[in-house]
């Protein structure tokens, strides 16, 4: 059997991790400033998190959702404390496409509406509602295709305004991320994010704030949606919440009331699951990893700004975007083959930088000063 052909690949393999460095089979060592999209946020194999999920495989490593699963109580406790959202409840899934696809189901139950209002250059995940939702065409199969999701330019207000004054009492939910990744770590503004809010109360939409990527501490706020001051009734969360384990989840203002079998999931919130995101949490907080991530990246953005060959430096915290122009789209190659960094992209030529949330400063630097060579070709 062969592996079906679905990304294209670079030929390295990596075989050992730690911390933001990883070493290929040859041996060469790399400085990971991308982190697998997100997904490594305290660093590659951890000793607290190896531990952790260790002491748990040789206890029980799962079991299914028709017992107590006291992980799950214990992990929502910390969740609420550290995003300061105590007062919401947690359903715990997979991937992030599955915890968006749940989030847009639970308001369409909640409001009994169907119209969903989705943002130009949005990704919210390749699932059934979650990729109908996703502006890419090329991935949305013809079975995903709905009259349901009305997309509108991201950031404007008027557009958010004229759509609810046209169909407001149909809309059962707006979807947004608080920065988009894949479309080029674009910002929402405070004045936006307010007015979805504002709208969502006067029509009883449900506002669905996507954490998926720009979430878990990553904008140095645990929500980066939250710098607007408002709070969103639905978070969606994944890559960074288990460091590498498939772990996902929802957090849900109690506005919204469950009966059995509303929501469901067969691996969502297993034994392992639950101790990988757990020591995810402990470290976040032991090491006060939100604040290092405000700092490092508000030294990382400001040292950028200073390039002239770059076009515009975009996002926050440790979720940041270089856009360059079409003659410098050479460089993110540059970087991973000849100084041996990786990072990640956003079409058609922004580098995304998504590191581990306790990235060093000198860790930083090093990127930096490899940054201005990769430059020069």
């Amino acid at each position: 059997m062969n592996l079906f052909d679905v990304y294209p690949l670079n030929d390295i393999e990596i075989v050992k991790a730690s911390g933001s460095t990883v070493w290929d089979a040859n041996g060469q060592e790399y400085l990971d400033l991308y982190g697998g999209h997100a997904v490594i946020s305290i660093g590659h194999t951890h000793p607290h998190y190896v531990k952790r999920l260790t002491d748990q495989l040789n206890k029980v490593g799962f079991y299914s959702n028709s017992v107590k699963i006291p992980l799950q109580v214990e992990l929502a406790e910390i969740l609420g404390k550290v995003s300061g959202k105590t007062d919401y409840q947690l359903f715990l899934c997979n991937s992030g496409a599955e915890a968006n696809e749940n989030a847009l189901k639970l308001a369409s139950f909640y409001n009994g509406r169907k119209k969903i209002i989705a943002f130009k250059g949005a990704f919210h995940g390749r699932t059934s509602l979650a990729v109908a939702a996703t502006d890419n065409p090329k991935i949305v199969a013809p079975v995903n295709e709905t009259d349901n999701v009305v997309f509108l330019p991201f950031n404007d207000e008027q557009a958010l305004k004229d759509a609810f004054a046209d169909f407001g009492n149909y809309i059962s939910a707006v979807i947004i991320e608080g920065i988009q990744g894949v479309g080029g770590i674009r910002e929402a503004s405070v004045g936006f994010l307010q007015l979805i809010r504002a709208l969502c109360n006067q029509y009883n939409a449900v506002y669905i704030a996507d954490s998926v990527q720009c979430g878990y501490g990553r904008t140095g706020t645990f929500y980066s949606h939250d710098y607007a001051g408002v709070c969103a009734d639905v978070y969606t969360m994944a890559k960074g919440m288990g460091n590498g384990f498939p772990v996902a989840g929802i957090s849900i203002a109690h506005k919204f009331k469950p009966w059995h079998y509303m929501l469901g999931t067969t691996f969502g919130g297993n034994h392992l699951a639950c101790a990988a995101a757990l020591a995810v949490l402990e470290i976040m907080e032991q090491d006060n990893l939100m604040k290092n991530a405000e700092e490092i990246g508000s030294y990382l953005i400001t040292e950028l700004k200073k390039i002239e060959e770059i076009k515009e430096v975009r996002g926050r915290g440790l979720m940041i975007g270089i856009d360059l122009p079409e003659e410098l789209s050479q460089v993110k190659k540059n970087l991973l083959f000849k100084q041996h960094i990786f990072t990640g992209e956003a079409k058609p030529n922004v580098i995304r930088l998504l590191p581990a949330l306790n990235l060093k400063k000198e860790q930083a630097d090093h990127f930096l000063e490899n940054f201005k060579i990769a430059l020069k070709g």
